[in-house]
């Protein structure tokens, strides 16, 4: 007969089951009451508070406000929201895209062709800083018969006269089929190397002497589109920018051009891309009896972007130092015999900054 299972051992199976439950209920009952309740999203949210302060990204660290990291833009006094990725050690500095200018306020409380013309042709004809020495005679190999007064300013406290005494300086030439160049050849004859742009002559590069070339390009202010077969044909047409990557120069002393009414997109990409800080002197034959290429609005819309593009000069450290009124020129205004102004000026700034 088989043996008999005390009571007392199931009995006390039972209460150790019993004891274990209330046990693991009491410590669930206790941790809901003393713990505060954890929020899903808290990690993210610091995580997203430190990451973008870090690399200067948006943020929105509470509804209904927004911060913003802002970069500072090339226009002096101004910025624009954005973001820049953190650039290795060592590497080059990601310049800011603009692609406007900023237009200075109207002369007057609404449009007025004849307020913003006066205005204009004020600040082309008042010199900006004085120059001493701007006689070309000192150059060797100048010759009185130039066609034109291209005023460098060669004071000693500008750089341009020391790295000409050096034979250290660089200058290039914008033109189209003009056969002025006197002021070329005297500046090579000193020494300087100098890169004439010229898109009529009949090889793509000629050299004369040891300091002068010659090239079949046209600066513009945008480069060709290679998806385009009719600009294929055109591709002898490039910025200035990509001028200076390819030929591996960092730096003009002087840039002269003359350019039939190019001149204001020439400058304003100039401009917006920064390479006009890579300029020591300017040299620029202006035209004012029309808007210019590719240059639209009413007329005083048009003198106000005039205006407005070398006051960006201005902002850049550039002062003007010689102005010349071609007298031989029409008295055009934008098509107008008006304000005794000359159709051509020719206009010479220097780089305060240019070391």
């Amino acid at each position: 007969m088989p043996k008999e299972r005390p009571l007392w051992r199931g009995l006390a199976f039972r209460l150790c089951l019993l004891s274990a439950a209330l046990f693991l209920c009491l410590q669930l009952g206790m941790r809901r009451s003393w713990c505060p309740e954890e929020k899903p999203r808290a990690p993210a949210a610091a995580a997203g508070r430190a990451l973008p302060a870090a690399l200067g990204t948006e943020q929105h660290p509470a509804a209904g406000r927004r911060r913003v990291t802002y970069v500072r833009s090339g226009r002096r006094g101004s910025a624009a929201p954005g973001c820049c990725p953190l650039r290795p050690p060592g590497g080059r500095r990601r310049k800011t895209v603009r692609w406007h200018i900023e237009l200075q306020p109207w002369a007057s409380p609404t449009p007025s062709l004849n307020y913003e013309a006066l205005r204009f042709l004020k600040y082309i004809s008042t010199s900006q800083i004085s120059c001493e020495h701007m006689n070309l005679n000192s150059l060797r190999g100048y010759s009185e018969t130039a066609k034109k007064p291209w005023s460098i300013c060669l004071d000693e406290r500008f750089s341009l006269i020391h790295r000409i005494r050096s034979k250290q300086c660089r200058l290039y030439s914008l033109g189209l089929g003009n056969d002025d160049n006197q002021f070329e050849i005297s500046m090579a004859n000193s020494g300087c190397e100098v890169h004439r742009f010229d898109p009529s002559i009949k090889s793509a590069h000629v050299q004369e002497g040891r300091h002068l070339w010659y090239h079949r390009l046209s600066i513009d202010w945008r480069d060709p589109n290679p998806a385009i077969a009719a600009h294929k044909l055109h591709s002898n047409t490039k910025k200035l920018g990509t001028v200076l990557n390819e030929f591996g120069h960092q730096k003009i002393d002087v840039l002269k051009a003359d350019v039939e009414s190019a001149e204001w997109k020439i400058l304003e990409n100039l401009i917006l891309e920064d390479v006009v800080e890579q300029i020591g002197q300017l040299v620029f034959e202006v035209h004012i009896h029309w808007p210019g290429f590719e240059v639209s609005g009413n007329d005083s819309a048009v003198v106000r972007y005039w205006y407005s593009l070398l006051r960006e000069l201005e902002l850049k450290d550039f002062r003007l130092f010689h102005t010349y009124k071609d007298l031989s020129k029409p008295q055009m205004f934008l098509k107008k015999e008006a304000f005794n102004a000359s159709s051509c000026y020719t206009l010479s700034w220097v780089n305060t900054r240019w070391k």
